[in-house]
């Protein structure tokens, strides 16, 4: 996978798994299907994922590559831009 795409899932599982945990979204959908005895489990599942998406994302944020430098000499004319 390129950069740009572990970036975007790191940053989205990130997104989606923060809201599940802070939030009682999924609380709320377990209850509406069904499935609240689940509900004692989640932190079991949620918090180590969102320490891997987080960890995705500095990941992805540290290797992608670093925007060049506005003022660096342009090799083919010998001039600063």
């Amino acid at each position: 996978m390129n950069p740009g795409m572990l970036l975007k899932t790191g940053i989205i599982g990130t997104v989606v798994t923060a809201l599940c945990c802070f939030t009682p979204v999924l609380v709320i959908v377990l209850g509406a299907v069904g499935l609240s005895a689940w509900t004692g489990y989640l932190d079991v599942v949620l918090l180590p994922a969102l320490a891997l998406f987080v960890a995705l994302t500095v990941y992805a944020w540290v290797r992608r590559k670093p925007v060049q430098d506005c003022c660096e000499v342009n090799s083919d004319k010998g001039e600063t831009s």
